[in-house]
């Protein structure tokens, strides 16, 4: 509309009401000219985004050498998770069957989504997150898988301990605490370090650490600081996990009753 309006401005100028015509139509064209950019520009961003998420992701699932049944099932349960189109799914097992190669560039890879995301830190967290569940899809992360994933946390400028805490957050979080019942010491000591807290920690420091993790990762906030849509998904997940690994730290704790 603003096009519009600016193009009819200069019509006038120039010609009166017949160039108030004219320059209407020449801005409502710059207009949808602009929009077909705009959109055009997001899809290849998306397009890429994609390609770079699953092409890094068949090479984490390639890093001990063999890619279990089970991580391929939970790359399904991703394309499901982004809602991906037919076409967007065959172009995801593409960069996902690439990225499984001897010759894959990992770097190059990785360098290109620090650039698509542009460096924003729940997005990059967010394409851990998913990482990590597809290489832990098999009930363990080995050793080269988790070896290879701190080398991508590093080239995107995060580190060792954010990978740590998010496979302790994927560990806890798989299963909610039974009713009255102590959750088992290893799930337990994840859900601890997922909240950055201890088991010595005061329980309103702990209250504390969760309430802003929460904070952090609610879909509507990260939304507003521009996570893509098709990622909402994958925040909604990571909220649950944050509150599950809680839910195990108060089974655990009279003093958080």
């Amino acid at each position: 509309m603003g096009l519009i309006v600016i193009g009819a401005i200069i019509g006038v100028l120039a010609g009166g009401v017949p160039g108030l015509i004219i320059g209407g139509l020449i801005g409502y064209g710059a207009g949808v000219v602009m929009r077909m950019s705009v959109v055009g520009g997001l899809q290849v961003v998306q397009s890429q985004l994609l390609d770079s998420t699953f092409a890094i992701m068949g090479a984490l699932c390639k890093a001990d050498n063999v890619v279990t049944r089970d991580e391929i099932d939970a790359v399904e349960q991703i394309f499901r998770m982004l809602r991906l189109s037919g076409e967007q799914r065959e172009q995801a097992k593409a960069a996902f069957n690439r990225g499984k190669q001897a010759g894959f560039d990992l770097d190059a890879a990785v360098d290109q989504f620090a650039r698509i995301s542009h460096g924003r830190r729940p997005l990059l967290q967010l394409f851990l997150q998913l990482q990590c569940m597809a290489i832990s899809a098999d009930g363990r992360v080995d050793a080269a898988e988790h070896a290879m994933l701190v080398r991508i946390a590093r080239r995107l400028g995060l580190g060792e301990a954010d990978v740590s805490r998010l496979e302790a957050l994927l560990r806890a979080g798989t299963a909610g605490p039974s009713a009255g019942a102590t959750p088992p010491k290893d799930r337990l000591a994840d859900a601890y370090t997922a909240l950055g807290v201890t088991p010595q920690t005061d329980a309103a420091v702990i209250k504390r650490a969760y309430r802003k993790l929460i904070s952090q990762n609610h879909p509507d906030k990260l939304a507003a600081r521009g996570l893509p849509e098709s990622m909402r998904a994958v925040a909604e997940e990571r909220s649950r996990e944050i509150n599950s690994a809680y839910d195990l730290i108060k089974a655990a704790r009279s003093d958080l009753k």
